[in-house]
């Protein structure tokens, strides 16, 4: 039975508000759970969407956190297709658009990123698309599948882990693809050229025409249709399509507009969280991509927009929410699958912050593990059709370990025979 004594409310009808709701309950909280979301579905997983059910390896109904009846069962509040417009942080409430005011004893904000708009003209058109929520992936599935079946183009804007996944989809539908992307290789922010290089040769090698160096300047059209789009370098290419992949920005207005403390763009932006997730009210927490947590393992303020960083902060913020002593600084990670290539990514290396890339493995024939190292110390790897290593890999990052390189770069010794 519920105890209405106590209210926590849950901004955000993703995984990770769909996590602390599920946490919440496991950890023997009676109190009222509400969760709100401003989409209409019910909360599901973003990885699906640019992964197998992009490509129509898996049905729709996979991609959901919980099944639907769950959510009755464990005496959760669902309000879909709900905007949260206001907190009022005295009064403990938040408003509804429709102006429901709803009162709270603990607040999550799981509110997730959006994707980066393209501000240039032509965006309009009917064939300009983002991907980010499941309704762009059941659009996108079906362009992606015309395309393929009358040899369309699609031109994809930015060469980050969204923009190569859809484009290895849209390859294995049949389409023709050109990347544009003003860095000079795939991931360059986060693999570094050593690595991104892999990436790049990767899609060539399954007829993806990359355009490195440029941006896009305007999409072209006809009767609201693209009929191609051009770039900074005077270039134009032909599409019938265009997807802006050129990141996310973590959706902070109703924390700002609450006078929350945000991280500043030099951390990536995002809310403010102590290592307990707690923001600057002690009452508020945040979790998931919008979370910019005081990490203790890397020594800086981190936000991670990854499946695995919503999967592990929304718990973590429920148990915090319930007064247990948290400290939330597990090591990043996320994965990826791109045709017959898969990997695994752990740590943290952007570029700058490392001065050595030590690799095991044949690189090659995209079998391998790369090391980001600072110092002789390991700040990240990335495992290339290798499995079953993330526990060893991870515990190289935690324990700052400085293993001889060469036995690093080894792959008949052991990762284990490496630590400290």
């Amino acid at each position: 039975m519920v105890d209405a004594d106590q209210t926590f409310v849950i901004v955000g009808g993703g995984l990770a508000g769909a996590k602390a709701a599920e946490t919440l309950r496991s950890e023997g909280f009676t109190g009222r759970v509400i969760l709100i979301g401003d989409e209409r579905d019910h909360p599901y997983e973003r990885p699906p969407l640019s992964k197998g059910y992009l490509l129509g390896k898996e049905e729709r109904d996979s991609v959901f956190v919980h099944e639907p009846g769950w959510y009755a069962q464990a005496d959760v509040e669902l309000h879909l297709g709900q905007t949260v417009v206001a907190i009022d942080r005295a009064a403990h409430t938040v408003r509804l658009g429709d102006g429901t005011v709803i009162r709270y004893d603990k607040l999550l904000l799981a509110t997730g990123a959006e994707p980066r708009r393209l501000d240039v003209p032509g965006t309009d058109l009917a064939g300009v698309h983002h991907l980010r929520r499941l309704a762009h992936a059941d659009r996108l599935r079906h362009v992606l599948a015309a395309l393929g079946r009358d040899n369309g183009h699609l031109v994809i804007a930015g060469a980050g882990w969204i923009g190569l996944e859809v484009a290895a989809a849209a390859r294995e539908y049949g389409a023709e693809v050109t990347v544009v992307e003003p860095e000079p290789t795939p991931l360059h922010s986060v693999l570094g050229p050593e690595v991104g290089q892999v990436f790049a040769d990767l899609h060539a090698a399954h007829g993806v025409r990359f355009h490195f160096g440029a941006r896009l300047t305007e999409i072209t059209g006809q009767d609201g249709m693209v009929l191609a789009a051009r770039t900074d370098d005077g270039e134009e290419h032909p599409a019938h399509d265009v997807l802006a992949a050129i990141g996310a920005a973590p959706r902070t207005a109703l924390a700002e507009s609450a006078g929350l403390v945000l991280a500043d763009r030099a951390h990536g932006g995002g809310i403010a969280v102590d290592a307990s997730l707690r923001t600057s009210d002690p009452d508020i927490y945040a979790a998931g991509d919008v979370a910019a947590v005081d990490h203790r393992l890397f020594e800086t303020r981190l936000r991670v927009e990854h499946w695995a960083n919503a999967l592990n902060g929304g718990p973590a913020a429920a148990r915090a929410m319930l007064g247990k002593d948290v400290r939330y600084d597990r090591v990043p990670y996320f994965f990826s699958d791109q045709y017959d290539l898969g990997m695994e990514y752990s740590g943290w290396a952007p570029p700058g912050s490392y001065d050595q890339v030590v690799i095991r493995g044949d690189a090659a024939k995209r079998e391998f593990i790369a090391f980001w190292l600072r110092e002789g110390q390991v700040l990240a790897g990335m495992n290339v059709n290798v499995w079953d290593v993330t526990e060893p890999v991870q515990r190289l990052i935690r324990e700052g370990t400085h293993p001889d390189v060469e036995a690093l770069a080894d792959p008949t010794k052991p990762l284990e025979s490496l630590f400290g």
